[in-house]
């Protein structure tokens, strides 16, 4: 949940990267999906920090646990964090590899911070070359 001394980041076109918060005399970087993205760190560091993190990485496959008995592969296709007291969300679609003639697949909407059912792939995941046995 942001608070009001979490302080937005954002890229020179204005994207949202994330909010830089005080900790004790030091500040850390958290990023869009609500993760820690720094320790305490110096304030011009846990700008860096976001900087060097960027966003490019919610273009990345993901995993969503607990909707059937494997992982499903996910995209995430919106992150919208708390703002003004009404909560966040993160909505998902099962991953379509891209494939636009094909329908639309199933979205899932989750709450933010990022929850701990949504998560980078891992070595033995389902992926597009895996088929259930």
């Amino acid at each position: 949940m942001t608070r009001a001394d979490w302080t937005p980041h954002r890229r020179d076109d204005g994207e949202l990267l994330g909010w830089i918060l005080p900790e004790g005399d030091a500040w850390v970087a958290i990023d869009v999906l609500g993760r820690p993205a720094s320790a305490p760190i110096e304030w011009l560091d846990a700008e860096a920090a976001l900087e060097a993190h960027g966003i490019s990485w919610l273009a990345d496959p993901w995993m969503l646990e607990g909707e059937g008995d494997r992982p499903l592969r996910v995209r995430i296709v919106e992150v919208s964090p708390d703002e003004q007291g009404a909560p966040g969300r993160i909505v998902v679609k099962v991953d379509d590899f891209g494939d636009v003639t094909r329908p639309p697949t199933q979205r899932f909407v989750l709450p933010w911070p990022l929850p701990a059912r949504l998560r980078p792939p891992r070595a033995g995941d389902p992926d597009s070359h895996t088929f259930p046995g």
